[in-house]
């Protein structure tokens, strides 16, 4: 695999492909250039034409979408169509579904939900779970945080406003009791304390990828929560809910993006905890990491850019090397944890680096 092309270069689609461009061929491609320099070839065009997409990814052996949830489809079955690598950062579970069953007869491999959740958070999970002889539960935590929130919602949107939007208002998927089933977002709140620090976390949609059914038959409890500061889920509930604003995702998305927009300050947890049964009897293990913001070749990159985009180039690395299968569906649950940090742009989550 040489030859890379990385649609969308936005807040995270731009360091992707500047990442993947010290060891790939890369092109760019966005409906506008970036108004920064980058150091990569760029495309110009409509990422809705699905003609003009096909066109573009002739040539190349692998395209990652750094898109919207809802533009993926279309790029994936470009890729499908010419039998190139394709992989994405979509939450979305339709969107993987969708991808999946193109999977079962794709020439290459289909590998969506490579970002942190889903992404990085199920490899981390599924490395603890490895663990123990039985398992009894699995708990996952993420949350992208501004370092000094203002307002009642104490958030900003450093990343995809629909994605966020579309998190919080499909159901989620669990393990409860034993039982593979659907809880509403926004819901179960939890209070967690990080360093001191009172945060809330809830459950949101697409957080466990794969996960439930891979896990299905082997835990009594399985979920995702999204962390956020307190006060948070209510704020959205009654945007969402009770001012009926569900229907109107473009609207909600506009309203939110301009009331908050990007910090360049931010924190990302990521919190994983695992119980069950190891050799001495009954056991917990757990993985805690805050990533902060840092500069890679000189530019400073938010935290939830700089983990996004080293999650999925990773996992390009991988599949490049012949580490991961050449074919088919990836789950993320499947793709060991230290292999990944043995990667060029895995070892930015060594705790020494």
């Amino acid at each position: 695999m040489q030859n890379v092309l990385v649609i969308g270069l936005g807040k995270v689609g731009s360091l992707v492909a500047t990442l993947l461009n010290k060891q790939f061929k890369v092109k760019g491609l966005d409906k506008r250039r970036p108004a920064k320099s980058l150091p990569f070839e760029i495309i110009e065009g409509d990422v809705n034409d699905a003609d003009f997409i096909e066109k573009s990814l002739s040539g190349f052996d692998a395209v990652v979408s750094c898109m919207p949830y809802n533009l993926n489809l279309p790029i994936a079955l470009a890729a499908y169509r010419l039998g190139i690598h394709y992989f994405d950062l979509t939450e979305d579970v339709p969107t993987t579904t969708a991808i999946r069953q193109m999977a079962d007869t794709h020439r290459g491999v289909m590998a969506p939900q490579c970002g942190l959740a889903p992404g990085l958070i199920g490899i981390v999970g599924a490395d603890l779970a490895k663990r123990f002889d039985k398992l009894r539960d699995i708990e996952l935590r993420v949350g992208a945080l501004p370092c000094y929130p203002n307002g009642l919602l104490g958030y900003s949107f450093t990343w995809s406003p629909a994605g966020v939007i579309n998190e919080y208002i499909n159901d989620a998927e669990v393990i409860h009791n034993g039982e593979r089933k659907m809880v509403s977002s926004l819901d179960g709140i939890e209070v967690i304390n990080i360093e001191g620090q009172e945060f809330e976390a809830f459950s949101t949609s697409g957080g466990l990828g794969t996960m439930c059914e891979t896990y299905l038959g082997k835990v009594d409890t399985l979920n995702y929560k999204t962390i956020r500061y307190p006060g948070h889920a209510k704020l959205m509930r009654f945007l969402l809910y009770e001012l009926i604003l569900k229907n109107r995702r473009e609207q909600v998305e506009e309203i939110l993006t301009a009331a908050k927009p990007p910090v360049k300050e931010d924190v990302v947890y990521v919190y994983a905890v695992v119980e069950g049964w190891q050799t001495e009897g009954l056991a917990r293990e757990e993985f805690y990491r805050a990533y902060h913001p840092r500069l890679i070749d000189g530019q400073h990159w938010r935290a939830i850019s700089w983990t996004t985009a080293a999650s999925i180039a990773a996992v390009v690395e991988m599949v490049a090397a012949g580490t991961l299968p050449q074919k088919g569906f990836i789950r993320q649950e499947d793709i060991p944890f230290e292999a990944f940090l043995a990667t060029e742009n895995g070892a930015f989550f060594r705790e020494n680096n």
